[in-house]
């Protein structure tokens, strides 16, 4: 007859194979952590599209294929629309930069004078805008006329894109690229992403797209070749003829020029010094703008410019096509004195 065990040496063994067991459970969760991570870390998103180029796509969806050229700046292709004169000797060339935010077919301002000015004998080029470095702009309306507006974006994947991908710095580079790495600690996919050039300053990437844009109008040969930007449109457009100074381009319009966040340059130190024939366009009840532009006609003025011309708007009245063709006449008209 089989003896039975000690009640605590019975109870000593069960505590040992509980042990056991514990242990094993123990050992093939970390194996399978363990096998998990590297397909984890391999795991990684696609670069999200920047809202310029989403406004573009829109764009090239609803708009026929003779208004869209593509141009190249730099080593990056780029889409511009284009509208010739509906005249037999077309008077030039106009050349649109469109506000931060803002699209080559935007319904206020940029879009109507796109389709407007070639009605009166000038040829209409549109660009598209890289988008500034800084904070994400909210969401924007309909891009062109007669467009649906776009699928509002989920706030958690914003908070995943700003996590994922950190502002850059007005230099192009990214906090974390500013620190050296010891090369110990440099992986092989580290140091494959290290020979990826950053790109270009916004500032440089915009007068790159200028510069693509003059080529594509001198093309065509025209009489007279045009710059008109709105709000940060107008500063660029300000600023790269300060810089530049093309020889072919002797006509600036601005209207409701802004300064850009982390531009130095202030408008009243651009605009006004350039001796071109300059319109200057804002609206009596814009906010701030009566002051800022008060500010620029008195800088004009101390430097006797030749040809700067400030046009005060009337109040928006809140109907889109009246306000719109307000500023077609108003447009029209400097140019008509000036060529």
């Amino acid at each position: 007859m089989p003896r039975l065990l000690d009640p605590f040496r019975l109870l000593a063994l069960l505590s040992l194979i509980t042990m056991a067991t514990a242990s094993d459970a123990e050992t093939a969760s970390s194996t399978a952590d363990a096998g998990a991570a590297p397909a984890s870390a391999s795991t990684q998103r696609p670069p999200l599209r920047s809202r310029s180029d989403i406004m573009t796509s829109d764009l090239l969806r609803q708009l026929p294929d003779k208004e869209v050229v593509s141009l190249k700046a730099g080593t990056d292709d780029f889409a511009a629309l284009w509208r010739p004169a509906n005249v037999g000797e077309p008077r030039g060339v106009i050349i649109l930069l469109p506000g931060e935010g803002e699209s080559a077919d935007w319904p206020r301002g940029i879009g109507p004078l796109r389709r407007g000015l070639p009605d009166h004998g000038w040829h209409t080029l549109s660009l598209s805008l890289p988008d500034s470095p800084g904070p994400a702009l909210p969401a924007v309306a309909n891009t062109s006329e007669g467009a649906a507006e776009p699928p509002v974006e989920d706030p958690a994947a914003e908070t995943e894109q700003v996590a994922e991908n950190p502002v850059p710095s007005e230099a192009g580079y990214l906090p974390e690229e500013t620190a050296a790495i010891p090369s110990e600690l440099v992986s092989d996919d580290t140091k494959t992403e290290e020979t990826v050039a950053p790109a270009a300053p916004h500032a440089d990437q915009i007068t790159e797209r200028i510069e693509a844009a003059l080529s594509f109008a001198r093309s065509k040969q025209p009489a007279a070749i045009v710059l008109l930007g709105q709000g940060t449109g107008g500063y660029w457009a300000a600023r790269y003829l300060q810089h530049v100074a093309p020889s072919d381009v002797r006509h600036l319009g601005v209207i409701q020029p802004r300064q850009p966040e982390g531009q130095d340059e202030p408008l009243v130190q651009l605009i006004p010094t350039l001796k071109l024939a300059t319109a200057d366009f804002y609206y009596k009840n814009g906010r701030g703008d009566p002051t800022a532009a008060r500010e620029r006609l008195k800088a004009s003025r101390r430097i006797q410019h030749p040809a700067y011309r400030q046009v005060g708007l009337p109040p928006q009245t809140g109907d889109s096509q009246a306000d719109q063709e307000q500023l077609l006449r108003r447009i029209r008209g400097w140019l008509d004195n000036q060529t």
